[in-house]
């Protein structure tokens, strides 16, 4: 038994050996290629698309444009709801339309 333990031990030692010396489809790991000098999965590069895609700023610039478009409206929107607030409330018409109604008091 001791035979088989020493053998185990010493397959793993090679396999940690020839897996550290290991390199990408690239050759060498390069300086700042981060995980792309990894070995993975396809099914991790497909699910993680970002780690592995080169930035490109064209594509960068419209989605930050268009996120900064899309918060802007929704404050716009919510700093002109708030004027009004106060005194109206959304309803639901006979209709089933929507319609904004000014609050009423029942005590008043």
């Amino acid at each position: 038994m001791p035979d088989l333990k020493e053998q185990a031990s010493q397959n793993s030692m090679r396999n940690d050996q020839s897996s550290s010396k290991q390199t990408t489809s690239k050759g060498t790991h390069e300086p700042g290629s981060g995980i792309r000098s990894t070995q993975t999965t396809t099914a991790f590069r497909v699910v993680n698309f970002e780690l592995y895609a080169r930035p490109n700023t064209v594509t960068m610039a419209v989605g930050a444009t268009l996120f900064l478009s899309a918060v802007g409206y929704i404050i716009y929107m919510r700093t002109r709801d708030t004027k009004d607030n106060d005194r109206l409330y959304n309803a639901m018409d006979e209709d089933g339309r929507l319609v904004r109604r000014e609050r009423v008091s029942k005590w008043d």
